[in-house]
């Protein structure tokens, strides 16, 4: 065991463990870690280097009451139970994802369910962003997520597969099975899930159920009436066909796998979604996993600290705790936690708030490492290919957490060999004046999706010709980021002689010279790129300025006719020279 007190530095870290310095340097070499021999280490780095030579080490910090070093507090997350005491276990709500093909009538399920139509306000019928809910049947709860059902939210509907019991996959019986719904079925088997699947718009003239049913069993789902144990409902969203049937087989599912939680337990809770509210501030959508989440409660969640100020449940009405398996709104965070983050009771705001620093710290230390470096292959390749990339800088700006996430990696998935695109910010939140000065400092395009921009930010953006484009479909903002990129790709240039003429006669004007000329083949054209050839070398390449026939300027000189020839400000001519007239198309 090695305690040391701050400063830690290398020479005493060395002594300590029995090596020389130069041991320690060429440890931290290999972490990526380049100081100088008399710079003091940080305590993580220092453990690490410990680590290696078979060491413990631990921090030392002066007590101001008694004068002397003890060794630090060290304060981690409480971890869960292996198993929990079967007398505190109780029965919790399970928790269910709705999942499926696009405008398959996912929203429109739970919004029956929950007796509102969120569907009408959505735009273009799709949902944005993870919601989560609660309904009552049978005096039993039922906490349901409503995933976004667009191909490029996939990892969002993974995240709720993972936090999820039973997961419902909704197929259209006038569609069938399309490749979003094959996405989310694999999707559910990979994390596990009880499946259901529910086959909707069963009222339409056009549905097949059989069909449905069909290509189920091609991928792996047989229904209970095909002779395997996948459960189905055929339902209607629009007229409660089915409907509560399907509510009938969630509660059955839910009885057999037997849902239990420790409401006594240390809190914690899954974060399935973040946002900026105005008025209320950095706010989360969780989950409660276990215990009993209650008003003032301090928490740490990945690298930051918070205490629960207010609780808001799915009606909007705040509460003051929240059990296992309730999705509430939780505000209090310092800042914008991640999706997939786990909400975690601490017993102090000082030891969550502690605990925050040092996993800052340690984000800090990984950001300092090295990062991947292009080989010289990589740069040959970019020289030979034509000098590196053109830069497509944006800043995202999106009305929740999960849509930042999951259109940054749509827009970074658009493949260009010619043109990179790079987020110079991404985050939650309205469009602000900071932004706009952000944009104008590193010529970036503001993207808004269902955001609003700040009233000082139109003025900032107007006046520094600031671009801020706005949208409420995610589609059309990856189309348009998409077409951008084309547009930025530099075109090639494709070189076409038009035409040569022979240099007979030079003519001395006051505002320089003319070559009197021979057309010999093709045309000279008075707005296209002409060179002077002298001996077979270009001695001069540049733009026609003038083009006579006589005393009149011509737009164009066709073969066997004289013309007089002006380039520029070139002057050298001689009689001999072949004036080369050629036009440059560019082509993608």
């Amino acid at each position: 065991l090695i305690v040391i007190k701050p400063p830690i530095l290398i020479a005493d870290l060395a002594a300590r463990m029995g090596l020389k310095p130069f041991n320690i340097m060429a440890d931290l070499v290999k972490m990526g870690v380049f100081i100088a021999p008399t710079q003091p280490l940080e305590p993580e780095v220092a453990a690490k280097v410990c680590d290696i030579h078979g060491f413990t080490f631990e921090r030392e910090k002066r007590d101001k009451d008694k004068g002397f070093h003890k060794v630090e507090e060290v304060i981690k997350e409480p971890e869960l139970p292996a198993k929990e005491p079967e007398d505190l276990l109780k029965n919790r709500p399970p928790i269910v994802t709705i999942m499926g093909h696009v405008d398959h009538g996912k929203t429109s399920i739970l919004d029956f369910f929950r007796k509102s139509k969120v569907v009408s306000g959505e735009a273009g019928g799709i949902t944005q962003h993870i919601g989560a809910y609660q309904v009552i049947h049978n005096d039993q709860e039922i906490t349901f997520l409503d995933t976004p059902g667009h191909a490029i939210f996939s990892d969002m509907r993974a995240r709720g597969a993972d936090i999820t019991d039973i997961v419902i996959i909704v197929v259209a019986a006038n569609d069938g099975i399309m490749p979003q719904t094959l996405e989310a079925i694999n999707h559910a088997k990979k994390a596990k899930k009880t499946i259901i699947v529910a086959i909707n718009k069963c009222d339409l003239p056009s549905a097949n159920v059989d069909r449905v049913k069909s290509q189920l069993a091609e991928n792996g789902l047989q229904t209970t009436d095909f002779g395997g144990d996948t459960e189905f409902a055929e339902v209607s969203a629009l007229n409660g066909m089915g409907m509560e049937s399907l509510l009938e087989l969630i509660a059955l599912q839910a009885e057999v796998l037997e849902l239990k939680a420790n409401p006594k337990a240390t809190s914690r809770a899954a974060v399935i979604e973040a946002r900026v509210v105005p008025g209320r501030g950095t706010t989360a959508t969780v989950i409660v996993e276990s215990g009993t989440l209650k008003v003032g409660t301090p928490f740490i969640c990945g690298p930051y600290a918070g205490k629960v100020r207010s609780l808001i449940n799915d009606r909007g009405t705040a509460v003051k705790s929240a059990h296992p398996g309730m999705p509430v709104e939780v505000i209090g965070f310092e800042e914008l936690p991640n999706v997939g983050d786990h909400l975690t009771e601490m017993k102090s705001e000082r030891e969550a708030k502690s605990l925050a620093t040092e996993r800052q710290e340690a984000q800090r230390l990984a950001r300092l490492k090295p990062q991947h470096r292009n080989r010289m292959e990589d740069l040959y390749s970019m020289v030979r290919d034509g000098g590196g990339k053109a830069q497509l800088k944006l800043i995202l700006k999106c009305d929740v957490q999960g849509s930042v996430e999951a259109i940054k990696k749509a827009v970074l998935a658009i493949e260009s060999a010619k043109v990179e695109c790079t987020f110079i910010t991404a985050a939650a939140g309205p469009i602000t004046e900071s932004d706009v000065s952000y944009a104008a400092s590193t010529d970036a395009i503001i993207l808004g999706f269902n955001v609003k921009v700040e009233a000082k930010a139109v003025k900032s953006a107007k006046a520094a010709t600031v671009e801020i484009k706005l949208y409420s479909v995610v589609y059309e903002l990856i189309d348009q980021v998409r077409e951008a990129m084309l547009g930025l790709l530099e075109p090639l240039t494709r070189e076409t002689v038009i035409g040569h003429a022979e240099v007979r006669q030079i003519f001395k004007l006051n505002r320089g010279r003319v070559a009197g000329s021979f057309v010999m083949d093709g045309r000279i054209h008075r707005k296209a790129h002409a060179r002077v050839i002298r001996g077979g070398i270009p001695v001069f390449d540049g733009r026609m300025s003038t083009l006579r026939r006589f005393k009149d300027e011509v737009e164009e000189v066709r073969t066997n006719f004289e013309c007089g020839i002006r380039l520029g400000e070139f002057n050298e001519y001689q009689e001999g020279d072949v004036i080369e007239c050629y036009k440059l198309e560019k082509y993608a």
